[in-house]
């Protein structure tokens, strides 16, 4: 296990993991003590089941119904700026057309960001979802300040050259990155290893989490695992392509697992089960009720 990892599982109840989750003969036994800080409620572009993803209400929402991180994808604008949107194109998500880097800040502030929600989800529409803006990452920051918990995925960085350094730089004009240990606000993940290696290069304090995008059943080698524990303190990947033997195998490397996009609490259930430390789900409501049942069972 590298230094990292092992600092990260030391200062787990720092970063709101818990002590227990980052054993893996825990996971192995299938037994949990369960409390609500140690499997983490990630608020999956905010508590984006109720409104406009990566918009301040959907963030607001997220921590709200007890997510223990803001989560946030990042494009970056022509002329050079972190935006939390999780296409390359404005087209889905405003009123726009076209690719984020085409486009500077200024012309996308004047997008429409809220009012494609209401069109979809007529059941879920509010009036004051229209006509919400795009938000930068650093408009989020001031917005929820530095003791919230932000986990940040660099997209597509092959089209943003210098996305990480930008990112780095305001992590730490904000203070959320440490310079003698793990940072404790702050997670970084990708589908790219390059853009982690890249970060980690830069700053080897911040935990990131190598994502994996699998198109049949999830299975892992242990020397793709000791490969991933060189650099990352995790790894995410669907649900619904992993098993227990899977969360096993990860956990007994030490690497921290975090599954998305989780809907349903019975899958909650079961992936808790299985001894998953996390899980990303766009009702961070449904995953706060599940761990407090939990727990009163404990």
């Amino acid at each position: 296990m590298n230094m990292i990892v092992k600092n990260v599982c030391l200062s787990a109840a720092i970063i709101g993991i818990g002590a227990s989750t980052v054993q893996p003969a825990l996971a192995q036994s299938g037994h949990h003590s369960m409390n609500d800080n140690k499997i983490l409620n990630i608020a999956h572009r905010g508590g984006s089941g109720y409104a406009p993803e990566h918009t301040l209400p959907s963030y607001e929402l997220g921590d709200e119904m007890g997510g223990d991180y803001i989560e946030l994808d990042l494009q970056m604008t022509e002329d050079g700026k972190l935006i939390a949107m999780h296409d390359e194109t404005l087209d889905r998500t405003t009123n726009g057309t076209g690719l984020v880097k085409d486009h500077t800040l200024e012309e996308i502030k004047k997008l429409d960001a809220g009012s494609w929600f209401n069109d979809m989800y007529p059941d879920k529409a509010k009036p004051e979802y229209n006509k919400l803006r795009v938000q930068t990452l650093e408009e989020i920051i001031q917005h929820f300040g530095k003791n919230k918990h932000y986990y940040i995925e660099t997209k597509s960085p092959e089209v943003y050259p210098g996305m990480e350094e930008k990112l780095l730089k305001i992590l730490d004009e904000y203070n959320l990155t440490r310079q003698n240990g793990p940072s404790s606000k702050v997670i970084i993940q990708s589908f790219s290893e390059a853009s982690l290696q890249k970060v980690h290069g830069l700053n080897d304090n911040i935990p990131l989490v190598q994502l994996i995008d699998y198109k049949k059943d999830a299975t892992i080698t242990d020397e793709k695992l000791d490969h991933y524990e060189e650099y990352a303190v995790g790894l995410g990947m669907s649900y619904k392509k992993i098993d227990q033997d899977y969360v096993n195998k990860v956990r007994e490397h030490g690497l921290l697992i975090h599954p998305y996009t989780v809907l349903e609490k019975e899958d909650m259930k079961r992936l808790i089960k299985w001894g998953v430390t996390g899980m990303f789900t766009n009702y961070p409501d449904r995953l706060d009720e599940v761990l407090h049942e939990l727990k009163k069972k404990h």
